[in-house]
């Protein structure tokens, strides 16, 4: 790695779309630490997780901007200047689009298309760094999954992301926009949204656990999958932004451990002390989005970045519980209060 992490970004300045919601809060936070001049654009809109209790830590060391990510003008203002920008916004519920596939379209891929020209047109040095997602790939053909696997979503979501990262790719390799397109796994941890079930699944079975409500674990709770610490996840993001032998590669971020949904929801029950559990039936529509068994390969971004996750799950569980103990009021909304 040409830089350390702890220099890397001290003086730098860093945009962040999607910088009040689950990862970007997070990754806000870490770069202001780091002495990194941040600037959060987030539109706000109800559900899709952004709160500006999020960013608490920080929040005299940010500057923050309610905009759209698909308003032209607003974001061919705001990356003008900026050393590095992070691409975090995006609708980000699957089963969302399955029933209004147009705000995928909208935000997800109109809302990258007008990001990458802005920076084209008025900050072509900048560092671009993008999270997509594993969904991207669709059902695994083997595992783990590596970044040559072939991609066939399952979803108009899944879709969006992957036609986002293919835009992002043509300007890297077209007009020279330094970019790193990152595909993110299960991610859990503080700041994401408790609100609601549509996303998030290792974070919704926290707060059913937290609640001492019933956890459903679907089939025989054998399906596989990778969950990484949001922690180790920013920590992806921030080192791939400065390894030059990374722009223009596509990286998975999850981990190479793979753990059944049964073990997760007892290593939950077991971590909150509190909490139960039983087996559900798959849905007609549930089993129709169900991909099977999925874990990372990790060992492209280990290699290139020197990446991989330090936290364990029982660790970052813990870490989870621990700060929604402290801050639910901010997480857990009175009208949706589970009885």
């Amino acid at each position: 790695m040409s830089q350390t992490i702890e220099t890397a970004f001290r003086g730098k300045t860093a945009l962040i779309t999607g910088g009040m919601g689950f990862i970007g809060s997070n990754l806000a936070i870490r770069l202001a630490n780091l002495g990194a001049k941040v600037t959060v654009v987030d539109s706000m809109i109800p559900d899709y997780g952004g709160n500006e209790f999020n960013l608490a830590p920080v929040k005299d060391r940010v500057r923050i901007n309610y905009c759209d990510i698909r308003d032209d003008s607003a974001i061919n203002y705001l990356v003008r200047g900026q050393d590095y920008v992070f691409h975090l916004a995006g609708q980000v519920c699957h089963l969302m689009s399955l029933s209004n596939p147009f705000p995928d379209i909208e935000i997800n891929i109109t809302g990258t298309a007008v990001l990458m020209e802005a920076l084209r047109q008025y900050n072509p040095t900048a560092i671009c760094v993008y999270t997509g997602t594993r969904g991207q790939y669709g059902a695994s053909v083997s595992l783990p999954v590596n970044e040559e696997a072939p991609t066939n979503p399952k979803g108009i979501y899944e879709i969006s992301n992957l036609t986002a990262e293919k835009i992002i790719k043509v300007y890297n390799d077209a007009h020279g926009i330094r970019s790193v397109l990152l595909r993110l796994s299960n991610i859990y941890g503080p700041r994401s949204q408790m609100k609601h079930s549509r996303f998030g699944v290792c974070n919704w079975f926290v707060r059913l656990a937290m609640d001492n409500e019933a956890i459903q674990v679907y089939g025989d709770g054998s399906i596989l999958r990778d969950f990484c610490y949001v922690d180790d996840t920013v920590e992806a993001i921030i080192r791939s932004a400065i390894v030059e032998k990374a722009y223009g590669e596509i990286f998975n971020v999850g981990s190479d451990i793979p753990v059944s949904f049964l073990e997760l929801v007892k290593t939950i029950i077991d971590v909150a002390k509190q909490g139960k559990w039983n087996y559900a039936e798959f849905s007609q529509e549930r089993k129709a989005q169900e991909p099977g068994d999925f874990y990372s390969d990790i060992s492209k971004i280990e290699k290139i970045v020197g990446w991989r996750p330090t936290t364990t799950l029982e660790d970052g569980l813990a870490k989870t519980i621990d700060y929604y103990s402290k801050n639910r009021e901010y997480y857990w909304s009175k009208q949706l209060q589970l009885k």
